[in-house]
Order: structure tokens, then C-alpha cells, then sequence
């Protein structure tokens, strides 16, 4: 059976993967580095891991997933971020060999949070009760 292919199928596929991952380590080289621009006023500039990379099919969009040490001031780390979006384009031109440069978001990353929040609900007595029958006998 023949099946057709959809644009979705390429969401997952090894190219948008495979750029994202470039482009990770491209900014997590520059944040490493700290050569990126800080707005004094925002404090001491911390130190930010890049989490993951998110490119769409037609690898125009990229989204960074940023999260500061210890997750504190992450609004302004975000905001300061997506202010100066034009400096980390300018580093992945430099660094990822491609056609066209991505427009470049960052965003907070959440899947710290929400593993904990799988975390407490796991260890609920009442869940702990059904994932383990065998207990309660």
C-alpha cells in the first residue's frame, strides 16, 4: 500500500532534528563565552544553558529554549534574549553552514517543571496505590 506524505511527517524527520542540534551548540558557545550584549541594568549576567532547539520543517523559524542557572530571572533573561535575536542570528550565520538563516525566538524551557510536577503526582498515595496493587493485599 502506497501512503502519501505529508508536511507533517517532516516535523520529526532527521534534517529539522540535525539543524536544531547545530544550532544549540552555536549558541551555547556564545552564552559559554559571554560575548553576548547584557542590559546593565538587568544585574550581572547570568549563566544560561540552551536546552533545545526547535526548527520548523522549512527550517525559516527556530526557537531556543533557554533556562538560567538555578531558573531565577527567567522573564528578563527571556526578554533580554528576544531583544538582541539580531546577535545570535549573526552567530548562527557564522557557525551553521545554511541557505537561509532562521528567524530566531527564544522561550523559556518548561520540562523542568513539568517533570516535577509528573514527579508529584506519581509519588500521590493514591496513584503509588493503583501502580502498585500488590501492596495493599
Amino acid at each position: 500500500m502506497f501512503r502519501s506524505k505529508k508536511s507533517s511527517d517532516k516535523t520529526h524527520g532527521p534534517r529539522p532534528l540535525r539543524v536544531g542540534e547545530e544550532i544549540r551548540h552555536a549558541l551555547a558557545a556564545a552564552l559559554q563565552r559571554g560575548d553576548f550584549p547584557w542590559d546593565k541594568e538587568n544585574g550581572p549576567r547570568p549563566v544560561i544553558t540552551v536546552t533545545e532547539v526547535r526548527i520548523s520543517p522549512d527550517l525559516r523559524n527556530a526557537t531556543a529554549f533557554v533556562m538560567p542557572l538555578g531558573g531565577s530571572r527567567m522573564e528578563e533573561v527571556v526578554n533580554t534574549l528576544n531583544k538582541h535575536h539580531h546577535f545570535f542570528k549573526h552567530v548562527i550565520a557564522q557557525n551553521v553552514q545554511m541557505r537561509y538563516v532562521p528567524s530566531l525566538h527564544f522561550s523559556a524551557d518548561q520540562s523542568f517543571e513539568y517533570a516535577e510536577k509528573i514527579e508529584k503526582i506519581l509519588h500521590d498515595p493514591k496513584v503509588a496505590r493503583d501502580l502498585n496493587p500488590d501492596t495493599e493485599k
